[in-house]
């Protein structure tokens, strides 16, 4: 018996292990490529994403508490707060923004750039949350998305005074009936301009 060729089940644990290397080296590279998309979208299913923002920002229902994060009170380029939709449409509401997340390239499920209010008669509620980057600072080869969901492009001149930008809304803390996915909710109420 020659001793130095290998027994057939050692050849065959021995390809086995070279089958999981190199599929494991293949997926290593995807990552890679993928960048900051896969980390923030594709790295694994997710449990309940929903539920991992509302987690996230379950700090936020107390205006302080985002300005003390660093986000402002913002108002579009005519100095309107609560952002409104076309009649029937719905409203998005009042944003607070963190201009340092919007423009650093990055989609951080537990750091959206912006959270979203609405204005009550107990004041500010919480509703939503909305993930922005501009579209020259995303580094992706596609469109950013999270948990699935592709975020929309919004193009300049826009009502926002931004450059062309993808944005996704996430309605964590109100229902909305167009999906929780959508920008437009109908059930957000803006008050009357005047």
């Amino acid at each position: 018996m020659d001793l130095s060729q290998p027994s057939p089940p050692a050849r065959a644990s021995r390809t086995r292990s070279r089958i999981i290397a190199g599929l494991a080296a293949l997926l290593a590279i995807a990552g890679l490529t993928t960048g900051v998309a896969m980390s923030a979208s594709a790295a694994g299913p997710r449990r309940d994403f929903v539920s991992e923002v509302r987690h996230a920002t379950r700090d936020f229902h107390n205006v302080d508490a985002v300005e003390h994060a660093g986000y402002a009170k913002f108002s579009d380029v005519n100095g309107v707060t609560c952002i409104n939709g076309a009649p029937g449409q719905g409203n998005m509401g009042i944003h607070y923004v963190n201009g340092d997340l919007v423009g650093d390239g990055v989609i951080d499920p537990d750091q959206p750039e912006a959270v979203l209010y609405e204005h009550t008669a107990s004041g500010l509620q919480l509703t939503a949350v909305e993930y922005i980057v501009t579209k020259d600072a995303w580094q992706g080869a596609q469109p950013p998305e999270l948990a699935g969901h592709p975020f929309m492009l919004i193009t300049a001149p826009n009502r926002f005074g931004l450059p062309d930008f993808y944005a996704l809304h996430v309605w964590v803390w109100k229902d909305n009936p167009h999906g929780t996915y959508m920008p437009w909710n109908p059930n957000v109420h803006c008050p009357p301009a005047g």
